[in-house]
Order: C-alpha cells, then sequence, then structure tokens
C-alpha cells in the first residue's frame, strides 16, 4: 500500500507493510516443522535470531523446535534445527566457504532446509581494503548457491536479505550528510542495493526470507526509511537496536517470529 512519504528517514505512510502471526499457522504445521532437519549459518544477528525463537518456545509450546549448535553431522541423526558460525565478518568469501564446506562435509546428505545470512558488517561502501561490488558479490553468492542446489537438490535452500544499520536522524547527524560524502547511509544503501538484486532473483521463484523486510518494519506496520538522490532505502529503527546494527529484545521476537512462519509456511508447501 502506497501512500503520502514523509522524508529524512522518518517512519513514512509511504508503505505500510501487514505481517503474518504466530497464531495464523496451525499447530499441524508445527509439528511437521518439529520433524525437519534444518541447518543455518550465521554470525551474531544470527545468535539474535536464535535467541528470539528460544524466547517465542518459552512461551508458545506449540513450537517444539530442538535447537543445537553445530556438533559434527551426527547431530542430524534425528530432527534438529542446528545453527552454527561461519567465516569472518567483512569477509564475506570465508562466509560462503566455511557454509559450503559444512554443507558438502556431510550435512547436505542429511539436512532438510539450509540457509546462511550475512551480516550487515559484511556489506559496506568500502571495507578496509576494498570497495564493495554488490554485482560481484551476488553472483557469488548465487554461484554458491546454485552449486549446492545441483549437488544436493533434495535440500531446501532459503535466501536471506542482508541485514540492516540504524539511520541517526539528530540535527547533527543531518549537517554531517550534507558536507560528508562518505557517510554511514552509504553503506545501508550498497546493503539495500545488493536486497534488491536477492529479491528481483528469488523473490516468487524460491523460498526467500527477506530480514531486511522484517527489520525496518515498526510494530504498526510502517517501514523506515530514507531519501537520497531520490531513491528510497530502508533501515533498522532506533526501537529495534541498542547499538545501531545488532537486535534487541523486541527485535529478536519481532524476526525471529517471521522466521518459523516462513519456515512453517515452506515445510507446509512441500
Amino acid at each position: 500500500m502506497f501512500l503520502i512519504a514523509g522524508c529524512d528517514g522518518e517512519p513514512t505512510m509511504k508503505e505500510k507493510v501487514s505481517l503474518p502471526l504466530i497464531s495464523d499457522i496451525p499447530e499441524s504445521t508445527w509439528q511437521k516443522l518439529s520433524q525437519k532437519k534444518i541447518y543455518f549459518g550465521h554470525q551474531s544477528v544470527g545468535d539474535n535470531i536464535i535467541d528470539g525463537i528460544n524466547n517465542i518456545m518459552e512461551n508458545n509450546n506449540v513450537i517444539k523446535l530442538n535447537i543445537k549448535k553445530l556438533d559434527d553431522v551426527q547431530t542430524f541423526n534425528a530432527p534438529v534445527f542446528v545453527h552454527s558460525y561461519i567465516g569472518k565478518n567483512g569477509d564475506i568469501d570465508s562466509k560462503f566457504n566455511d557454509f559450503s564446506q559444512n554443507i558438502r562435509g556431510g550435512i547436505g546428505d542429511k539436512v532438510d532446509i539450509a540457509f546462511l545470512k550475512l551480516c550487515f558488517w559484511d556489506i559496506r561502501k568500502k571495507t578496509d581494503v576494498d570497495v564493495i561490488n554488490v554485482d560481484e558479490i551476488f553472483n557469488q553468492y548465487k554461484k554458491t548457491i546454485t552449486g549446492l542446489q545441483e549437488q544436493y537438490p533434495q535440500t531446501t535452500f532459503v535466501h536471506f536479505t542482508v541485514p540492516l544499520m540504524s539511520h541517526s536522524n539528530g540535527i547533527v547527524d543531518k549537517i554531517k550528510r550534507i558536507v560528508v560524502s562518505d557517510n554511514d547511509d552509504l553503506d545501508n544503501i550498497k546493503r539495500n542495493e545488493l536486497n534488491r538484486l536477492i529479491i528481483q532473483e528469488y523473490g516468487g521463484k524460491e523460498p526467500l526470507f527477506d530480514v531486511a523486510l522484517i527489520e525496518s518494519t515498526l510494530p504498526d506496520g510502517r517501514r523506515m526509511i530514507f531519501s537520497k538522490d531520490g531513491k528510497d532505502y530502508y533501515y533498522l529503527p532506533d526501537e529495534y537496536t541498542n547499538d545501531g546494527g545488532h537486535l534487541n529484545e523486541l527485535a529478536r521476537k519481532h524476526v525471529a517470529e517471521q522466521l518459523l512462519i516462513t519456515l512453517a509456511r515452506l515445510v507446509n508447501s512441500n
């Protein structure tokens, strides 16, 4: 739904999103999900999401996932939701390589669903050594996942967009954005650009979890948007973070709930 836009990063009514609820999913579907073998490769925001899932399960006894950290491939001999760190933040190659090695190291022969999530710190205007090229990163991601899909056709790979960071909106921040060409907004623009490529490639075609959509949507459905050069970009609201990037308690539950719903709908459609 498109209404009247705001500006300068204020919550706007330009887009309003209606997100599904845990209660929309029948108990039988949660039972079906609990019988799946799932692998999630991530870093710290992934920990935030796992914490959110655990918090939800503490207050909802219908959702019963066996969440474990990766030990070895034998962990997948029974239904389980396994997660592990992959690579190093800021080193995208290491994340793709670690995820691929884990899948090819035995997980791919056992798992039903697998996904990796990059970190907000992986996608910036430039790293310490190079300028980020989102087309190259997207092509690298696509090559990695396509290779795994071909090798493990029985495994469903879920695509993730990249998490966002906040957009400081004080008067000093607004002035800095005018006088300093290299600012934090340019990092979020790069994340948005990569996310658009991911959505364009996989949206409506293959399973996709739009982390950035969830992160930028307030509880009342409004999305956080800033504009630059006539284009709109999404960002993480201050209500969802204590440090500009990681998820606080409210956001952990918010994102985890939508991931659970996405997975539940996925298993129900198979």
